[in-house]
């Protein structure tokens, strides 16, 4: 079993930065691969960003890439997501999800999910 624990959202004006972080319990954490994904209101999760489990390979969504950066700290159990150069439409619900023998896009997929961080971008 995997808990999941989302921090770091909140409300930041257009061009701004967050940085979202993602606490694990579990000692497997090291070996599941991560997810970010996002919420916004009145649509479907959408995918963000994932990681494999040593942090050696990551894949973003168009609509993030050069923008958000998806990283990993196994000793810490965390999982982050750095958000630069923000925009109104990033403004969501942030969930971060994880999952032994999934690496990929698809939300259903993954096991675990936490509870969710909003983020809200002004413009």
């Amino acid at each position: 079993q995997v808990q999941l624990v989302e921090s770091g959202g909140g409300l930041v004006q257009a061009g701004g930065s967050l940085r979202l972080s993602c606490a694990a319990s579990g000692r497997t954490f090291s070996s599941y691969a991560m997810g970010w994904f996002r919420q916004a209101p009145g649509k479907g999760r959408e995918f963000v960003a994932t990681i494999v489990w040593s942090g050696g390979s990551t894949y973003y969504a168009d609509s993030v890439k050069g923008r958000f950066t998806i990283s990993r700290d196994n000793a810490k159990n965390t999982v982050y997501l750095q958000m630069n150069s923000l925009k109104p439409e990033d403004t969501a619900v942030y969930y971060c999800a994880a999952d032994p023998d999934y690496y990929g896009t698809i939300y259903a997929e993954y096991d675990y999910w936490g509870q969710g961080t909003q983020v809200t971008v002004s413009s």
